[in-house]
């Protein structure tokens, strides 16, 4: 069974933010730039205020009618920001994902930041796993 953090190892640790009063457009530039789909929130002081996501930008920001350049983050994050563990299963995380209905999950080890997984990354990994479960099972067949 895949943990997060064997995904984490995998795919790197590396955290992209902004901080609540950037813009939307400053958040939608660095997602672009670095090829991500959500970036966390940091205040001042480095605490994890909240998380901005392309999800976010689509309903709180273009259905609303809402400029890119001029709304701040802080106006449409999300401040409920879910959780994990580096030893928290694939599986578990999957099954969170679905419940909360998110695709993003920040990992806290210890109380520090130490990841973000997406449901891409969980998707790969369970695929991974799968193929070496059949690839084994194959091999103890053919002898």
């Amino acid at each position: 069974m895949t943990t997060v953090q064997r995904i984490l190892d995998a795919k790197g640790h590396d955290v992209y933010f902004v901080r609540p009063g950037d813009t939307v457009l400053h958040a939608l530039q660095m997602m672009e730039r670095k090829n991500v789909g959500a970036v966390l929130v940091k205040d001042d002081e480095d605490n994890v205020v909240g998380i901005f996501t392309e999800r976010h930008y689509a309903r709180k920001v273009f259905l609303r009618g809402r400029a890119s350049p001029k709304t701040p983050i802080h106006d449409v994050m999300e401040t409920d920001v879910v959780y994990v563990d580096p030893d928290q299963s694939a599986e578990a995380c999957m099954a969170l994902m679905t419940e909360k209905r998110i695709r993003h999950l920040p990992v806290l080890c210890d109380g520090h930041l130490v990841g973000v997984i997406s449901i891409g990354d969980l998707v790969q990994s369970i695929i991974a796993d799968r193929e070496f479960d059949i690839d084994q099972l194959v091999r103890y067949i053919s002898g």
